[in-house]
């Protein structure tokens, strides 16, 4: 951790008026949900009950896990979208320009235009592996050597300490904000809130997590996984009939 004072870079002199922080992790938070099997389960049997389809709906019936998972297998997507989740996630910005190509969901960030961003940046951890085999199609990531880390860890960190400085710098000199943010790097953190219903964040999990069992391949970038793999600890304890049957199903958003 880069401790406030002052730090000597070649040709530079820079002043650090907040100590700079580094983490190799994510923040997921499940702030509220309206979520649970039932809502897959009076959703689908409108079609034959009508107003009646709500009345003794009993979730923990053989029959009802068999209507879920007939409902995953035959890919009626529809009745899951009425369970909805809201989360709040703390990570690096670069994995936050992979999540919002997820278009099916809400999403509310905070903004460098309106608030002082604060010095936290995202280093990876010894868990990360740092090196690509193969090529764009047909490759895997492998361990990194001690070295490999150090020095990944090392510029990581020199680097975010330069570039928040001159933020810092063009804050006091008066730059407004959204001028001064351009020389923040993509490894500083931003939070935001992520609502989306159960459908669309099976086909979050199907894309943006490498599992076993599987009907498609997903190679999903470390740091989005780890968001994912949070997410679906609440899905799971929340939706077990349907989590259930979408693993069983290899995994394929309905």
């Amino acid at each position: 951790m880069a401790k406030s004072g002052w730090h000597y870079l070649p040709d530079t002199l820079i002043s650090m008026a907040q100590e700079i922080s580094f983490r190799s992790d994510v923040t997921v938070e499940l702030v509220k949900h309206s979520a649970g099997d039932a809502d897959v389960l009076w959703a689908a049997r409108v079609s034959t009950k009508g107003d009646q389809s709500a009345v003794d709906v009993n979730a923990d019936s053989a029959a009802s896990a068999g209507l879920i998972n007939y409902l995953m297998r035959d890919r009626h997507g529809s009745p899951f979208e009425h369970s909805v989740f809201t989360f709040f996630v703390q990570a690096p910005i670069f994995m936050w320009r992979e999540h919002f190509r997820h278009r099916m969901a809400s999403y509310n960030e905070e903004s460098g235009r309106y608030k002082v961003l604060e010095p936290v940046f995202y280093t990876p951890g010894p868990e990360r592996k740092l090196i690509q085999v193969g090529k764009a199609g047909a490759y895997e990531f492998v361990d990194g050597t001690p070295e490999q880390l150090e020095i990944v860890t090392s510029e990581t960190k020199k680097a975010c300490e330069v570039a928040y400085a001159s933020y810092e710098a063009m804050l006091e000199a008066g730059v407004a904000r959204e001028v001064a943010r351009i020389v923040l790097p993509v490894t500083i953190y931003s939070s935001a809130y992520v609502t989306m219903n159960a459908r669309a964040l099976m086909n979050f999990l199907s894309l943006r997590r490498k599992a076993e069992g599987s009907h498609f391949p997903s190679f999903p970038q470390r740091e989005i996984e780890m968001v994912a793999e949070k997410y679906e600890l609440e899905f799971e304890r929340i939706m077990p009939l349907t989590h259930a049957s979408f693993v069983a199903n290899g995994r394929v958003a309905p």
